[in-house]
């Protein structure tokens, strides 16, 4: 299956979406139309696992990320949430750019959902894991990762040189701790001691 992918990449990046065919894709593979036809039979199929596949492996790594950084201070795990998702977006980016053009032939709705559950639940976590308190948690995780997702995107999109990408991603780490400590929390690394009873109530 990582051959079938591989090739709906490099057809893609070739031809564009509308003149990729599951022939063109089956021939770049090494294997026949009818064992594709098997998976996926057309190309809006192949195109959704593709985006599926690739949607599954971005948030496993954020979520790894995220576990990783439990329990550090709030600045460390922006940086890391950038890190992940830049590295992600950057490293391949003929996959990156293959996914822009095949989105358009798909209903990608559930899929996007179903990652921004999954990110979300692991960014919330780790923000909460923090010892600076955070007021209205949801929407402040909310922020941070809709800034960083949609900053990564359009660096990527607007094709910056690798300076002036690794500056925005410099100013883009700075920005969101900056966001932070002007919610009124204490700085990172501080231990803010509270009851269990007000814990509870919030």
């Amino acid at each position: 299956m990582d051959a079938v992918f591989e090739a709906t990449i490099q057809v893609l990046l070739v031809f564009g979406p509308r003149r990729l065919t599951t022939t063109r894709v089956a021939e770049r593979a090494g294997v026949s139309v009818g064992t594709l036809y098997q998976y996926f039979p057309n190309k809006q199929a192949l195109f959704y696992a593709l985006n599926e596949r690739y949607l599954e492996a971005l948030a496993e790594r954020i979520e790894c990320a995220c576990l990783a950084q439990h329990g550090g201070p709030i600045e460390t795990m922006i940086q890391a949430l950038v890190d992940t998702y830049w590295k992600a977006k950057t490293e391949r980016a003929d996959v990156t750019r293959a996914l822009y053009q095949s989105v358009a032939e798909i209903d990608n709705g559930p899929l996007i959902e179903a990652f921004g559950r999954r990110v979300d639940a692991a960014t919330t976590a780790m923000f909460a894991s923090s010892k600076t308190v955070v007021e209205n948690l949801a929407t402040v995780n909310l922020t941070l990762v809709t800034t960083i997702f949609g900053t990564v995107r359009s660096v990527f999109e607007r094709n910056l040189r690798p300076a002036e990408g690794e500056a925005v991603r410099q100013e883009l780490i700075s920005m969101c701790v900056a966001y932070t400590a002007a919610l009124g929390t204490p700085p990172a690394g501080t231990i803010v001691e509270t009851s269990l009873a007000s814990q509870e109530r919030g």
